[in-house]
């Protein structure tokens, strides 16, 4: 297919950025290399130079799953942001789904307009995985992300590409990314950087798993308000780190951004029947404090029973409920 407008893909990175749970602030024009971003996650913000094309087919008939990007209106070499992230990207807008190339490798080329290639199987793999992984022919490795991927393959892409080369590292890694079980004995002989690549990717192929089955079991609508507007979170009910804490959709609830916050802080609680409500004695120490301003339109949400899945099975029990309550402290 033809490459999509600047202005499209602007806005494919800045919805990612999104369903990656942060936020991002285009600083530079969408026709100029790089687009210049502040980044803003829990963590703070960051400023993120991305180069970004199109995916398209890479033309070789003999080579049918062969997508590449044309690096166009660049010079050689590329700059780099000496004060956070730079990323070099493909975007395919059938799949929503982007491809990581090592910047290293393609930051310095000759005259012309140099191609850098993925296997769409790998785009189609980050579909389901969140991120997936195609050691290429130069020993150099590609990444697909999936939207909600973007802003963790950012933090990690230099690690990534340096440390995931290898036939065997990129096989633990596409092993890693599906959770598929990994013997102790292939990951001790790898060296320090390489084991923590392996573990980074382990936690995110979690997260995003979790993330995913929450939302869909949801509906993507927060289960007190049932509103979506791409601002829903998935919110461990038992926490993570509590003994018996899981990854699986019956611990987990979608929420919207402020009700997450208040339910990780005790502010309100699930019952046994599914009952999301207030916990007087926090609701006691925001009045003494008086930092109880919008209580009551906030309450206004509460009292009745959440929307639950269709599916009965994906509903919270009624064991991990207490279990989660007696964690928190709830009275």
């Amino acid at each position: 297919m033809p490459a999509i407008t600047p202005r499209e893909l602007i806005d494919a990175i800045l919805n990612a950025f999104q369903d990656s749970g942060a936020s991002g602030i285009l600083l530079s024009p969408p026709v100029k290399h790089p687009r210049k971003f502040i980044l803003q996650t829990h963590d703070g913000a960051v400023d993120v130079w991305v180069y970004a094309w199109t995916l398209t087919h890479g033309g070789r008939p003999n080579l049918p799953d062969e997508f590449r990007i044309q690096m166009t209106t660049v010079a050689s070499p590329l700059s780099l942001n000496t004060h956070g992230f730079t990323v070099l990207l493909g975007y395919d807008p059938n799949l929503h789904v982007f491809a990581g190339f090592d910047l290293n490798r393609h930051r310095t080329f000759t005259k012309g307009s140099p191609s850098v290639q993925v296997d769409r199987n790998c785009l189609l793999r980050a579909l389901q995985d969140g991120l997936a992984f195609d050691l290429k022919n130069n020993a150099e490795i590609a990444v697909g992300i999936r939207s909600d991927q973007l802003v963790n393959y950012i933090a990690n892409a230099r690690e990534l590409h340096h440390y995931g080369t290898g036939a065997k590292m990129a096989t633990l890694l596409s092993r890693a990314s599906s959770m598929q079980p990994i013997r102790k004995s292939q990951i001790v002989p790898l060296p320090g950087p390489r084991k923590r690549v392996l573990a980074i990717v382990s936690r995110l192929a979690r997260a995003a798993s979790f993330r995913q089955q929450v939302l869909d079991a949801y509906g993507h609508r927060c289960a007190v308000t049932r509103m979506q507007l791409r601002l829903v979170d998935a919110a461990h009910i038992l926490p993570v780190g509590a003994p018996g804490s899981s990854d699986t959709v019956q611990n987990g609830i979608a929420l919207s951004p402020t009700f997450h916050r208040a339910f990780d802080n005790s502010l309100i609680y699930l019952d046994t029947a599914h009952v999301m409500r207030i916990n007087p004695a926090k609701e006691q120490q925001l009045q003494t404090l008086r930092l109880d301003g919008g209580i009551v339109d906030f309450k206004s949400h509460l009292g009745r029973r959440i929307q639950l899945p269709t599916n009965s099975t994906q509903w919270p029990t009624v064991n991990l409920i207490s279990r989660a309550n007696d964690f928190r402290r709830i009275p």
